[in-house]
């Protein structure tokens, strides 16, 4: 699954959704993480009351499944769950690599319903019932 990560380094997640220069796009299974693309962002990213700086990253992050944020506000959040994207805020910078093993760990054990039901989305129930 694709996840998306609010960054201004490129190694953490340190930055508000709506002011982040950087988004990060990793690939993201029980077996490891790949690096698939960083887009940048620039122009006024301040807080500004401005929503048009948010369209650009809704549609840069719309094949994402969860979204790391340092903080997002409140119509970003909305804007991000109405694309069926999973806001998670850390409390404080935390490195992608480090959130992306954290991640593998939770989807080689026993996701959380939330995260259960995302990842049936993406496959087809079959139903064999000839036995």
């Amino acid at each position: 699954m694709k996840v998306a990560f609010a960054t201004q380094d490129l190694k953490r997640v340190d930055a508000h959704f709506g002011w982040a220069k950087n988004i990060a796009i990793y690939d993201v299974n029980p077996d490891g993480h790949r690096f698939v693309e960083a887009i940048q962002f620039d122009g006024d990213l301040k807080e500004d009351g401005n929503e048009d700086k948010l369209a650009p990253k809704i549609e840069a992050i719309k094949d994402c499944t969860i979204l790391y944020v340092a903080a997002i506000g409140g119509s970003g959040a909305a804007r991000v769950v109405a694309n069926n994207i999973h806001p998670m805020k850390v409390a404080q910078p935390e490195a992608i690599d480090d959130l992306c093993v954290k991640l593998e760990d939770v989807l080689k054990g026993s996701p959380p319903p939330w995260l259960r039901k995302v990842l049936a989305k993406g496959q087809e129930r079959s139903f064999d019932f000839e036995d």
